[in-house]
């Protein structure tokens, strides 16, 4: 019996170990102009819907500034919603409406749905990432870092056909490491 029972234990604690458990994702990444910064989320049904999104791919929209305290725009798809009366801080980014996102580079006091915060920049640093005062912004949010990696490959007719590491198809290759029928090659 008492066997049974250290086997029972043991089994218990490597299900319950740190290696099996499934860790929440708690960062975002938003990338503009090339520049990518991460954001923590908030833990909300806000950035849980956000965060199932972004699993399928990433999301790009065009926000404005507006107020001379925030870039926004459309999301293109509805968020649930637990609006708060907040004064939002430079590095904010929250939910208006259900709809449309906002990335604050000043303060403004409203209703708004918490998402979280842009991490690791002064308050110039920030202004400059959020491009401040400017119009047709393009900002894509993902839950990588902007690094790409090439998931599978298949061929698809006998031509001779060469890829970057990124996945990028080269009519011409030159000197390189480049991906052919599915295997890395040097030329």
């Amino acid at each position: 019996m008492k066997q049974i029972l250290l086997f029972l234990a043991a089994i218990l604690m490597s299900c319950c170990s740190s290696d099996n458990e499934i860790k929440a994702i708690d960062k975002m990444y938003i990338t503009i102009d090339g520049q990518t910064q991460s954001m923590s989320l908030a833990d909300n049904a806000a950035t849980q819907a956000l965060v199932e999104k972004l699993q399928q791919a990433p999301v790009t929209v065009t926000l404005n500034s507006s107020g001379g305290f925030e870039i926004w725009g459309a999301l293109g798809f509805s968020l649930p919603t637990s609006d708060q009366q907040m004064t939002a801080q430079p590095g904010d980014v929250v939910l208006y409406n259900g709809s449309n996102i906002c990335m604050f580079y000043g303060s403004n006091s409203w209703s708004y749905t918490r998402l979280g915060k842009i991490e690791g920049l002064s308050d110039n640093e920030l202004r400059t990432f959020l491009k401040a005062g400017e119009s047709n912004i393009s900002v894509t949010l993902s839950l990588t870092n902007g690094t790409t990696a090439i998931q599978q490959m298949q061929r698809t007719d006998d031509a001779e056909e060469y890829y970057t590491l990124n996945g990028q198809k080269v009519s011409s290759p030159s000197h390189g490491i480049y991906i052919k029928n599915g295997k890395k090659v040097r030329l």
